[in-house]
């Protein structure tokens, strides 16, 4: 980024910060939003809203390969709250990633489950 993308980038993460508390997120939360507007603006080298669901979709696709499932759901919420309430945009990517559904076993089995 140039010095202006990085000036423009402070300014919208401020914000961004501000509306976090604002909302009453807990500090956790704050920490994990961030951070994701933080980790895709490393990626790309620009500030997130200029980039394009394509983008999102190969960052999106990387993350899936080197982090937990538990980090690209946060990632994903973190994305979607500075979209809506930073950038005042409508969230169109919401369905680039859809973690997969974990079925476990009940502890217990009952009668009707065993036969």
């Amino acid at each position: 980024m140039n010095q202006t993308e990085v000036n423009r980038f402070k300014k919208v993460y401020q914000r961004h910060l501000r509306l976090l508390k604002l909302q009453g997120k807990s500090q956790k939360t704050i920490d994990a939003y961030s951070r994701a507007v933080r980790r895709v603006s490393e990626y790309f080298d620009c500030c997130p809203d200029q980039l394009t669901p394509e983008q999102l979709e190969i960052y999106f696709a990387r993350l899936v390969e080197t982090h937990s499932w538990s980090t690209v759901k946060i990632d994903r919420n973190g994305l979607q709250f500075y979209w809506r309430y930073v950038l005042k945009l409508d969230w169109q990517w919401v369905n680039i990633i859809k973690p997969p559904k974990i079925h476990t076993i009940p502890d217990i089995l009952t009668p009707v489950e065993i036969e």
